[in-house]
């Protein structure tokens, strides 16, 4: 396993890919290829991070160039198609490229269908995901947005967490009329993660345009109701998707029980 830093990884993807790609699917592939060592918990985030800061301060030094809304590739692979072609089809104007991370909107981070019985229920219970294998793992807990209720791939319910945290709420449903009617959940956080693994809260004064709000909505739905015939996430929806990661402490009763029960047959 190699340990390059996030800006010697991005460049060794995109040299191999000879292609634009988005900084998740670069991200992604980094992983895949170990190139890193440690991700910390949002490795996706330091990528567009690293390639933004690199478009800001180094200008036309800069090895990378931004081709559209979260894409890039290096400036070594588009020379010859800069050459002949213009520039504003060929890459965002420099006031555009060195702008800030692309945001996510209304919604910045989601789980779908996460196992019931791979949290530790409890008045607190941590709500444990990770952008990717061997990223840092996050707790949700705090997480404010809305949530589904599945069983057996079937949605019961639909809920929102908005004066009472996501974690609180789904404990809740542990021990009421639901009890007995759900296995897995899915979420839909506004909160974003930072690149230590803390919730972020939005800005409460921020506006989101029409366009975002619908495009939000239609997500939504698609990825809660899965309708066969939609092939693909809604246009722009750009939340991140964490998977979920199990609490550790569940791992450590079932080797609690097991020892239990060796002794007892002995």
């Amino acid at each position: 396993m190699q340990d390059l830093n996030w800006r010697e990884a991005a460049i060794k993807v995109l040299e191999d890919a000879a292609e634009p790609l988005h900084y998740t699917d670069i991200t992604d592939r980094i992983v895949e290829g170990q190139l890193k060592t440690e991700f910390g918990a949002t490795p996706a985030k330091s990528v567009s991070a690293t390639i933004t800061i690199s478009l800001k301060e180094d200008g036309d030094a800069s090895p990378f160039i931004r081709v559209g809304r979260g894409m890039y590739a290096l400036r070594s692979t588009l020379g010859l198609e800069m050459e002949d072609s213009p520039s504003s089809e060929c890459s965002l104007s420099m006031s555009e490229e060195a702008g800030e991370p692309d945001e996510m909107g209304l919604i910045n981070a989601f789980g779908m269908y996460w196992k019931r019985d791979a949290v530790l229920w409890s008045a607190t219970p941590k709500i444990l995901g990770q952008q990717q294998l061997g990223a840092s793992p996050v707790d949700f807990f705090g997480q404010r947005g809305v949530y589904l209720l599945h069983d057996a791939g079937r949605v019961m319910y639909v809920g929102r967490t908005t004066d009472q945290p996501l974690g609180k709420r789904l404990h809740q449903h542990t021990a009421d009329r639901l009890n007995g009617r759900w296995d897995r959940f899915s979420w839909f956080g506004v909160y974003s993660v930072t690149q230590d693994g803390r919730l972020q809260q939005t800005n409460g004064s921020a506006s989101f345009s029409l366009d975002n709000l619908i495009t939000t909505m239609e997500a939504l739905l698609i990825e809660g109701l899965e309708p066969p015939q939609n092939r693909k996430r809604g246009d722009d929806f750009r939340a991140i998707e964490f998977l979920q990661f199990m609490d550790p402490e569940i791992h450590k009763s079932k080797i609690v029980s097991l020892m239990d029960e060796l002794k007892t047959k002995l």
